[in-house]
């Protein structure tokens, strides 16, 4: 037979189309094309195809080789579709049976000797590969990684000629055999929060922020704990579900770095650089691939330096912030990512960094000091539920010996204040919409009187109204109170550092 058709899976954001992979042999002089609207890498293919199939020991068909990547336009990218397009020539010229193609997928890049190299996104495609029913064949460094798909059935492959062998029926072909599931991160894998000495405010504001999945903006002098911080909160925060955990490591799995099996259920943690483009950040390129927002998956997203980012860059937060998911859209193609993510930002008080010191270092003119937290815009700033202060600490308090509480307390209480959040409404608090978040807020008679002269003197915008409504709501949770009193709300507002100023 002349004709071939395998089946393999191109990426388009979180989803896999099925691709269609057409050999056909015919006669002439001998020519590779492939059609299908192919970028460079699969174009390129043809290369590695030809010296995979020689080296391992089989005939290149000297004749006119049609490869066409179905559905037309679609872009295909990356050297995933080796594989198929190495055993379709080989399936058309006959050197191997045809008949069990098509029970499976298949996506691999071959190298010169014909070994498979690990692909990405591998993850999102085995997903999609296991609702159609059949098997799915992919590189062995890939198969822990596609496993975490529990229905799907994986076959893992080395080579070319393994796979020829398995196909003529010279080896025996069993699924992956999967490991059993991976706990979650142990406590200790994370920063301790007990490591943090003093900064008793900031840290009771990022247990609430942990507890109700809030945004936090730190404002504080150098050195004073603020990244030291930040970089504690995956600890503090609760466990990954199974859901979650698979959500993260599909979008980890579409990436350059692609999925690494030891983050399996750890809360992701990015700290992108104040130079970092606003494509690096929302993502992007051609083919448009996921950006450190949705990288950071039910995890947290750490901005230091806010102030330094460009400011463009910076505005691109404000939709994800509000809607949970990011589209990026070219003039071929649109692809959506989930950007549910934390926002954890910090920054200086000023340029010299040192205002309100209480060494009085600070030399900055009024005038500074407004154009320096102007870099960050008002609509920005109003998205961001916890703005605080972290002060320098005396220098008595840092030679004082012993340490704050654990972080392993500490993710107890949130916890347990997530699952009544879960339980009550099925989504944490700051994932509440304004309807909903005004239904489950449950105020007592002097909690509406605090905020309606909070919005009085301090002349909040009606976002800001609601995201102090969550903040208190999440106090209470915190409190094991189900009504929302007065004390929950005057601490929400106090937490609206930059509304107050």
């Amino acid at each position: 037979m002349s004709l071939a058709i395998l089946y393999s899976r191109a990426l388009c954001g979180m989803d896999a189309p099925l691709v269609t992979v057409e050999v056909h042999l015919s006669n002439g002089l001998p020519k590779f094309t492939i059609v299908g609207l192919p970028e460079t890498e699969v174009r390129e293919s043809k290369d590695r195809v030809h010296a995979a199939i020689l080296n391992g020991r089989f005939k290149f068909p000297a004749r006119r080789i049609t490869v066409n990547l179905a559905p037309a336009d679609l872009p295909k990218e990356s050297g995933r579709f080796d594989l198929p397009i190495a055993l379709g020539i080989l399936a058309a010229s006959g050197q191997i049976p045809a008949d069990r193609l098509d029970q499976y997928e298949w996506a691999g890049e071959l190298s010169l000797d014909g070994r498979l190299r690990p692909v990405r996104g591998a993850l999102a495609m085995t997903y999609s590969a296991s609702r159609s029913g059949r098997g799915f064949v992919l590189p062995e460094q890939n198969a822990g990684e596609a496993a975490l798909v529990q229905e799907a059935r994986i076959y893992p492959a080395t080579s070319l000629l393994q796979l020829c062998a398995h196909l003529t029926g010279q080896a025996i072909w069993e699924p992956y055999s999967t490991e059993p599931a991976h706990e979650e991160a142990a406590d200790n894998s994370y920063p301790d929060m007990g490591e943090v000495k003093g900064q008793m405010q900031a840290k009771r504001a990022l247990e609430i922020a942990a507890a109700g999945g809030h945004s936090v903006l730190m404002i504080g002098p150098p050195g004073t704990g603020k990244s030291m911080l930040a970089r504690r909160i995956p600890g503090i925060l609760p466990p990954m579900t199974g859901q979650e955990a698979l959500e993260s490591a599909a979008i980890q799995s579409l990436g350059s770095g692609r999925f690494n099996l030891t983050d399996w259920k750890r809360r992701p943690f990015r700290a992108p650089h104040h130079t970092a483009s606003a494509a690096a950040l929302v993502g992007g390129g051609g083919i448009p691939r996921p950006g450190e927002i949705s990288l950071a998956m039910h995890g947290v997203l750490f901005l230091d330096e806010l102030p330094e980012f460009d400011r463009r860059v910076l505005e691109v937060l404000r939709e994800p912030l509000e809607s949970g998911h990011i589209t990026i859209s070219r003039a071929a193609q649109r692809a959506d990512f989930p950007a549910r993510f934390q926002l954890i930002a910090a920054m200086n008080p000023c340029p010299c960094g040192y205002l309100g010191h209480y060494e009085g270092k600070c030399r900055c003119t009024p005038d500074q000091v407004v154009r320096y937290r102007g870099r960050i815009s008002g609509p920005l700033l109003d998205r961001i539920d916890i703005q605080i202060e972290v002060p320098a600490l005396p220098k008595e308090d840092l030679l004082r010996p012993g340490s704050g509480e654990p972080s392993a307390a500490i993710r107890t209480r949130t916890t347990a204040a997530r699952q009544r959040q879960l339980d009550r409404q099925n989504v944490s608090n700051a994932e509440l919409g304004a309807q909903d978040t005004e239904k489950f807020s449950n105020l007592d008679r002097e909690g509406k009187g605090m905020l309606e002269r909070a919005m009085t003197r301090l002349n909040i915008s009606a976002r800001a109204y609601h995201r102090i409504l969550k903040l208190a709501r999440t106090i209470a949770d915190l409190s094991e109170s189900e009504p929302v009193l007065g004390k929950h709300v005057a601490e929400a507002i106090q937490y609206r550092r930059m509304d107050i100023n």
